[in-house]
Order: C-alpha cells, then structure tokens, then sequence
C-alpha cells in the first residue's frame, strides 16, 4: 500500500471510530441534581455585600455634608 491510500484509510478508519462515540443523553425524566448548596457558598456573596455595606454606612455621613454645602452655598448667595 502507498503512502497517501494508507493515510486516506486510516483517516476514514478514525473518523468512522469518532462519528460512533457519541455521549449518552442524560435522562429526560428526572432533573438533575445540584452540585453546590447555596447555604456553603457564602465568600462570594460577602465579597459583595461588604462595600455595599460600607456605602450603605457612610451614606449618613455624606448627606449631612451635602445639606451642609448646600446651606452655605444658599447663604453666600443671599
């Protein structure tokens, strides 16, 4: 056998092998279970939460400096 009839058949040979392997479907009947329970998976979620918290914090703070400003503001104008 030649060269390039050899590689032609083994190419055929191999791609008749791959088109054969095909995964199985999983069943349609029953879902599927999970992999992650929410209740252990908590670093995320803290990891943002924390600055929402911090703004949520400061949020007084800010305010009261922008009412501040705002009152000043008003009495240089007046």
């Amino acid at each position: 056998m030649n060269a390039p009839m050899f590689r032609t058949a083994l190419i055929a040979f191999a791609l008749m092998g791959l088109g054969a392997c095909k995964p199985e479907p999983p069943p349609t009947d029953e879902p599927p279970e999970p992999k992650a329970v929410a209740a252990d998976n908590t670093e995320l979620r803290d990891a943002i939460q924390k600055p929402i918290d911090q703004a949520k914090a400061v949020e007084g703070v800010v305010q009261d400096a922008a009412d501040e400003q705002r009152a000043a503001v008003e009495a240089a104008a007046n």
